[in-house]
């Protein structure tokens, strides 16, 4: 078989590449998965109850690009949603983000007045600020509340989430979930939100409809690459595992859950609560507010984090800290010295916390840096054993 790309990972990274080099460049693609679905941890499903499932947890997709936006709206409809989550803190259900609206519900209101006045002056209105930073106030009454905020809503979450102390995960990590001076109760406040309107595998079936794209499932790439000819590879799994760990293997988060079939039409109130101090669980989803479906009882998920264990889970999320960036940049190192034979780019290759918009424009990205820089065709395989 003679192909001109393989692409091993049909993910965000790997399916926007490989539609983007079929359709605009007439390359011959083949793209590899060892999973036996398209999707990545976009997948999603109808479970025995009709209930369309996320497998691998809440995606919603949001962006402020309206370049991709655009391009992910020539292949899904879109279900208008704005998400919404609320915290399980001492008794009471709060916005998450911490903002305005959550220092009423759980303060005194003369008190919640003060300290909303104080943080205005402080830091302006519709101003989102890391909670590390506010933990260095000099305010008295800000730096208590400060402590209170990261002691209930970050700390334990954070060592439930990461098995770190927030303050040993870089700020890309911290920064995503910020105080935010405001009363708007959304997660995001992205320009473009949404969810697929017939879900994320059918987004997937339609960006890798191309007649000019071949998808292998439940297969290892290194498996086929015999029977392969092709001149360019683009990896987007675990960087680590391309060069077999010969710097050491770096570390990823993983997830699992407990999918429950409840005989309620709303089992809770949004589709995301969280549980900063509470149970082992991190949050529990409902699937029925991510869709809107009408169908009787409701599937539930709820959420365990948990440290990948090469084989038994998948990793989900790389964790970004001064050591683990040091073991990346040897790998780094040695992807540079592949001279453009082999590419690497997505969360897992890259090694960095991608959202999906942001896997998309990466990959949108790279298409252009590989159309500019080198015509494109057919020549032996690369290895992928580094």
């Amino acid at each position: 078989m003679k192909f001109d790309w393989i692409i091993v990972g049909a993910g965000f990274t790997g399916a926007v590449l490989a539609e983007r080099l079929a359709s605009q460049a007439d390359q011959q693609v083949l793209i590899v998965d060892r999973r036996d679905h398209i999707g990545g941890n976009a997948y999603d499903r109808y479970d025995e109850h009709g209930v369309l499932i996320h497998r691998y947890g809440a995606h919603i997709f949001h962006t402020n690009s309206r370049k991709i936006w655009e391009y992910v709206s020539q292949f899904t409809s879109w279900r208008p949603y704005q998400h919404t989550v609320k915290a399980f803190i001492e008794g009471k259900l709060v916005p998450v983000p911490f903002n305005l609206n959550s220092l009423a519900s759980l303060f005194p209101s003369s008190m919640a007045d003060r300290l909303e006045r104080k943080l205005i002056e402080r830091y302006g209105f519709g101003v989102k600020t890391p909670i590390l930073k506010m933990l260095d106030e000099q305010d008295p009454e800000l730096k208590e509340l400060a402590r209170y905020i990261y002691r209930e809503v970050f700390e334990s979450y954070t060592r439930k989430q990461w098995d770190l102390e927030p303050a040993q995960l870089d700020a890309s990590v911290t920064g995503r979930v910020p105080v935010f001076i405001s009363r708007d109760d959304r997660y995001f406040q992205d320009v473009y939100q949404g969810i697929p309107a017939r879900g994320y595998t059918e987004l997937f079936q339609s960006l890798l409809a191309h007649p000019n794209i071949r998808i292998m499932l439940k297969t290892q790439a290194a498996d086929i690459l015999p029977d392969v000819q092709a001149r360019n590879v683009v990896f987007t799994g675990p960087i680590d595992e391309y060069f077999q760990y010969r710097h050491g293997q770096l570390p990823y988060r993983s997830l699992s859950f407990d999918f429950r079939y409840e005989q309620t039409s709303d089992f809770q109130q949004m589709s995301v609560v969280n549980f900063p101090n509470d149970h082992l669980y991190t949050r529990i989803l409902e699937f029925k507010h991510f869709t809107g479906q009408n169908v009787p009882g409701s599937t539930i998920a709820y959420e365990y984090p948990q440290p990948h264990i090469l084989g038994i889970n998948e990793p989900y999320y790389p964790v970004p800290c001064e050591a683990n960036k040091l073991i990346f940049a040897k790998y780094a190192a040695e992807a540079k010295d592949l001279n453009g034979r082999v590419y690497f780019a997505g969360r897992l290759a890259d090694y960095k916390y991608y959202n999906m918009d942001q896997a998309v424009g990466r990959a949108l990205k790279l298409y252009d840096e590989i159309t500019q820089a080198r015509e494109v065709g057919v020549s032996d395989t690369p290895t992928l054993a580094g």
